[in-house]
């Protein structure tokens, strides 16, 4: 009997805590200058998945910079599979789209110097 009150301490003591901590989860603080500097740029779409080198270092260098951009896993993503077969008419990734409409550019492949030459591309195309 006392083994059994004392399992059920135990189980208490390390349940309780867990329940307590789900009220208080992990959270980022948003930063106003974070958000204003990154409307000085188009929307970057990213084609990617997560075994390739060239499109870790793409995302890498996008997070790196603060630059704002969607990343679409093209094999988890059946909808950005199509798009980029489709609308891109890539096999290879990574695919970056930078802009929209008629002022879209599209990179394929990454480099630091490509991405920056595209970027001024498409922001002098506004």
């Amino acid at each position: 009997m006392v083994i059994r009150i004392l399992a059920v301490a135990i189980m208490f003591m390390t349940v309780a805590p867990a329940c307590m901590a789900a009220d208080q989860v992990p959270r980022s603080r948003l930063n106003p200058a974070r958000a204003e500097a990154a409307k000085k740029y188009p929307l970057i779409v990213a084609y990617t998945v997560s075994w390739c080198p060239h499109c870790r270092a793409a995302k890498e260098y996008l997070a790196r910079n603060n630059i704002p951009f969607i990343n679409k896993d093209v094999e988890k993503d059946p909808k950005a599979m199509e798009q980029l077969t489709g609308t891109y008419h890539s096999q290879g990734v990574p695919v970056i789209v930078i802009g929209t409409g008629k002022d879209e550019v599209v990179l394929e492949g990454f480099s630091p110097e490509l991405f920056e030459a595209a970027l001024k591309k498409a922001q002098s195309e506004k």
